[in-house]
């Protein structure tokens, strides 16, 4: 595991380099939860999948990167897409990424791509939302329940150094009253790349409209909708989803 300063914080990250490819490189954006530990083989699969060489990093306070010290904001995802991935983008020297996010790192990947501050091969979502919808506040509390009740807390305390940090930055802001207007289909129009989207039908956190409208939003785009499959693609469809993703990579890069 590796480590770079972006924005004054210390952020971990982990590149897979695929010898000889000329392929964009891929840029891997994790969940509300995640890490570079939860994404666990994925990475290195999609990366020898498609032949291009990858970068997953976890977002400050997730992972082993620095703790939040402060409340998350309604902006804190727009934060990520138009300050923090830039400079990432530019500390390790990667021009013109494929970005590959799942969750809020698919809506943050999408902000990016439609806020044109930078180059983007492409994006490939993966149950990516934009905007709020009441199944997500729903599951989101319950899983406030699960980490106060259950063994939800030990298990993710295997892959985050401060647990409560990941957690609770993520379930507050999006438990709280002024989130319930965050919406980024206004970045969706502006998006020039071509963009996958991918979405299981049982998806907890959010309906297939939040799908439909990134389909109507964007112009170049692919739409997937998977079967007996739920709010993380790449572990309950995993070879459906790097299959889709190598085609996709397959069509938009020589």
């Amino acid at each position: 595991m590796s480590f770079v300063t972006c924005a004054s914080h210390r952020i971990e990250y982990e590149r897979i380099e695929i010898a000889g490819t000329v392929r964009p490189t891929l840029v891997l954006l994790h969940e509300g939860l995640g890490s570079v530990a939860m994404w666990r083989d994925f990475p290195r699969r999609v990366a020898h999948a498609t032949n291009c060489s990858a970068v997953v990093y976890s977002r400050h306070g997730y992972g082993l990167s620095d703790p939040l010290t402060e409340p998350r904001t309604p902006r804190y995802m727009h934060d990520e897409a138009l300050v923090v991935l830039p400079e990432i983008l530019d500390r390790l020297a990667i021009d013109r990424p494929i970005l590959v996010g799942h969750s809020d790192g698919g809506s943050i990947a999408l902000v990016h791509a439609g806020s044109g501050i930078r180059p983007v091969a492409a994006v490939v979502t993966m149950a990516a939302h934009v905007l709020v919808e009441d199944i997500s506040v729903a599951s989101i509390a319950a899983a406030k329940t699960a980490y106060e009740t259950t063994d939800l807390r030990a298990r993710l305390a295997r892959y985050h150094a401060d647990v409560d940090s990941a957690f609770l930055g993520w379930n507050r802001i999006w438990l709280a009253p002024e989130f319930r207007d965050w919406n980024i289909e206004e970045y969706l129009p502006r998006i020039e790349c071509p963009v996958l989207a991918i979405q299981g039908e049982d998806d907890e956190y959010g309906t297939m409209e939040q799908m439909h409208r990134i389909g109507a939003g964007v112009r170049d785009v692919e739409l997937l909708a998977l079967q007996d499959c739920r709010h993380s693609p790449h572990k309950d469809q995993p070879q459906a989803a790097i299959e889709a993703i190598t085609r996709f990579v397959d069509r938009v890069t020589p």
